[in-house]
């Protein structure tokens, strides 16, 4: 079983973008999403495509993500058409640490958050100080929620 133990966090300032080490386009599309799983395809860059699925919710989820063909994941985006996010992930390391960092766009336009993946739910690290106020609990930061109630939408 793949367990992926991630927290996120709203970003507080653009001080983050001078330790960027890596950029990534990513395109996803949910093809379902409900109260027990979600189903995404991705597109990274244009150039390969992955078949995701999540299960729970909070910190600790298990997650199994599958390369397909492009052709393929293209195809099954083009069925995710009112359910998509478009973003930049920036990726930062911090000692044994990555964050990323990602700045959406399209519908989501103006909301950037931070993800770190954890070895252990319980695992404690040294905040940078440009991420600021946790969201993990706060379901409508999840990619799935956002790609069904954009940012933009939000009151």
């Amino acid at each position: 079983m793949a367990r992926e133990i991630e927290r996120k966090y709203l970003v507080a300032d653009a001080s983050w973008r001078q330790a960027v080490s890596d950029t990534h386009d990513i395109r996803q599309g949910y093809l379902c999403n409900d109260e027990t799983a979600s189903l995404r395809v991705r597109i990274l860059n244009g150039e390969h495509a992955y078949l995701t699925v999540k299960t729970g919710r909070g910190v600790v989820r298990d997650e199994y993500e599958y390369a397909i063909p492009l052709e393929d994941g293209t195809e099954l985006m083009a069925k995710c058409a009112h359910r998509l996010i478009e973003k930049k992930r920036h990726l930062i390391r911090r000692g044994d640490l990555a964050f990323e960092v990602d700045v959406f766009s399209g519908a989501n336009e103006g909301l950037v958050l931070a993800e770190v993946e954890l070895a252990d739910e319980k695992q404690t690290f040294e905040p940078p100080p440009w991420l600021g106020e946790e969201v993990t609990g706060d379901g409508r930061y999840t990619n799935a929620s956002l790609a069904q109630h954009p940012f933009r939408d939000w009151t």
